[in-house]
């Protein structure tokens, strides 16, 4: 079995513990509520988008382990939730239920003796409202990536980074229901396998993975393919999150023979991070801006799993400028021998659809 790298002079030890018991037990209570869904769990926020007492009650969640593990560290975080639509006249029930949720999953893990008002509740999701930047430390949160997943009952993740001082340090990614796949089982069959992955990693110490209850983190890597025409490719599953005409362009002009595998969430990301794929690629459609939450624990599990992410023009993500991507349009994830080979042809398929001039 593959060990974890040496955390000898990794000063984020403590920090990654906290962050992965922080999504794990958030996971715990997203599970619950994905078994049971019940049309008083799903309201549409002021843009629209569907929204779940576990997004509300993962972000609470996240907030409370990182304050607990680490009490000494006066830290912000950027998240995707804030209370506004928890507040407005006719959501008490909603508030009330996301908070007896979020106390009755604490009790059940054991590991805290607390309970939770409403109005620590409300707190606990409107700490999320840093605009991050290039300076201090910064938590970068998506309580739920994917929540039209979640509804579905399909792939989502809870996605959690640190940024030191403008870059990405550390991430960890809950996706509960991915396989969880041995390292040693080379051939990918997930069979008899457990259902749900946590991936994390720290800058210079590589990526993990391990089940959600905790089991040996086990070192993994990108795949080492060099040629296009034995490569697969995950794209959202979502129409909005991807121009499926682009990147079948791309595919074609890279000899991909594989069928698009589309699944939702940075799940994505952690399925290329150890080998289950060889590219991700991303190309949501015109005037859509990127969140830095969809990418953040993603990217570094990626890199640090020995791959690459870029944007279309081949530069590497920037989070130091706030809640959105400063990027070219376009995101790839793969590893060293092909990341050239898609950007060139990403950029051909860019012109053709009139995205790059």
């Amino acid at each position: 079995m593959s060990q974890p790298p040496p955390t000898a002079g990794n000063q984020y030890t403590a920090e990654h513990a906290a962050a992965k018991k922080a999504v794990a037990l958030a996971a715990r209570l997203c599970q619950r509520v994905q078994q049971d869904i019940l049309k008083l769990d799903v309201q549409t926020k002021a843009d629209r988008t569907p929204v779940t007492v576990a997004d509300y009650g993962s972000q609470v969640l996240v907030s409370l382990v990182l304050k607990m593990e680490l009490p000494s560290d006066s830290f912000s975080m950027v998240a995707e939730e804030d209370s506004e639509d928890l507040t407005r006249e006719g959501a008490q029930e909603f508030l009330e239920h996301v908070t007896k949720l979020v106390n009755e999953t604490i009790i059940n893990d054991g590991s805290y003796s607390t309970t939770l008002s409403k109005e620590d509740v409300l707190i606990a999701i409107d700490g999320g409202k840093s605009e991050g930047g290039p300076y201090g430390r910064h938590w970068i949160l998506d309580p739920i990536d994917g929540t039209k997943g979640f509804i579905r009952g399909d792939q989502y993740a809870i996605a959690l980074a640190l940024l030191d001082e403008g870059k990405v340090v550390l991430g960890a990614l809950a996706c509960p229901n991915l396989p969880f796949k041995s390292v040693s089982n080379c051939n990918g069959d997930s069979s008899g396998d457990q259902v749900g992955s946590l991936f994390s990693a720290t800058i210079g110490c590589g990526a993990t993975v391990e089940t959600i209850d905790g089991s040996q983190p086990q070192k993994i890597s990108v795949c080492s393919i060099n040629n296009p025409v034995d490569a697969s490719f995950f794209e959202s599953y979502e129409r909005r999150h991807c121009m499926r005409d682009c990147t079948s362009f791309i595919a074609e002009k890279l000899g991909i023979r594989a069928p698009p595998v589309r699944i939702d969430s940075q799940a994505k990301y952690g399925a290329i991070a150890r080998g289950d794929g060889a590219i991700y690629w991303r190309f949501p459609h015109k005037r859509s801006r990127e969140t830095v939450w969809d990418h953040a624990a993603g990217s570094i599990i990626v890199t640090e799993a020995g791959g690459l992410v870029k944007d279309a023009s081949g530069n590497d993500l920037d989070f130091s400028k706030g809640r959105y991507l400063d990027r070219e349009a376009g995101i790839i994830a793969t590893n060293k021998y092909l990341m050239p080979l898609v950007i060139k042809a990403a950029q051909e398929a860019m012109k053709e659809e009139g995205i790059l001039g």
